[in-house]
């Protein structure tokens, strides 16, 4: 597995888009939109954080870095962003 790194420094703008407690986050509608073009480009050489495939595939990894707030690497999300992602880990990542 690559190492993941990325050397972006665009200001932390991002809406939380918000699931309801009874329904699983989706990739397409919740997890996706997360991922700034910024935090795409940064990541290109390891795998796509656009693409469904390579996020599932990547999804611990990517969630152990968002938990330690070393990505992105222009500051951490918000506790409510990391909660969703791995919320939405834990229900089996659907698309």
């Amino acid at each position: 597995m690559a190492s993941l790194s990325c050397s972006s420094s665009d200001s932390r703008e991002r809406s939380t888009i918000m699931t309801t407690q009874e329904s699983a986050p989706s990739f397409a509608r919740d997890i996706q939109p997360l991922f700034r073009p910024a935090d795409r480009v940064s990541m290109r050489w390891a795998f796509d954080l656009g693409s469904y495939q390579d996020v599932r595939a990547h999804a611990q990894a990517i969630l152990g870095r968002l938990a330690s707030g070393t990505m992105p690497c222009d500051g951490k999300w918000p506790e409510e962003q990391i909660t969703l992602f791995r919320r939405w880990v834990e229900a089996g990542m659907p698309a």
